[in-house]
């Protein structure tokens, strides 16, 4: 239960941030720079939230929890990401799975596949301070 509610903290967190910074990007930058413009300067942004969100789901949820504990936390939430990108695609724009692939613009869909494999695996990484020492 612990891993789901860490999971889910996680997603909550980087999801929510893409979404405040998405209500900037596609209003006010892709009109005036493009899509793909837009969409790359907005990555740096979720990077930096995806490290603080893992950092605090680390230390806040995942104290001692060992590599296959953090990895599951990774994976659940890798996987409620792409969940809520099929459930905004299919449900708010009415596209279907292949439409939803193919509008993904070459470059910078391929950036935001590399920071899903970030982002998987950010939780691996121990939180600074998370660190436990006998005192004798």
């Amino acid at each position: 239960m612990a891993i789901l509610r860490a999971a889910g903290t996680y997603f909550a967190l980087v999801f929510g941030t893409g979404f405040l910074l998405g209500m900037v990007r596609v209003p006010l930058l892709v009109p005036r720079l493009g899509v793909r413009t837009a969409e790359l300067l907005e990555m740096p942004f979720m990077a930096v939230a995806m490290v603080l969100a893992a950092r605090f789901v680390g230390r806040r949820q995942l104290s001692g929890a060992g590599a296959g504990q953090r990895a599951a936390t990774g994976a659940i939430a890798l996987g409620l990401v792409l969940l809520a990108e099929l459930a905004v695609g299919v449900l708010l724009e009415h596209q279907s799975l292949s439409q939803i692939i193919g509008s993904r613009d070459p470059v910078s869909g391929s950036v935001y596949l590399a920071l899903l494999l970030v982002y998987a695996l950010l939780p691996l990484l121990p939180a600074r301070g998370s660190t436990t020492t006998a005192v004798p």
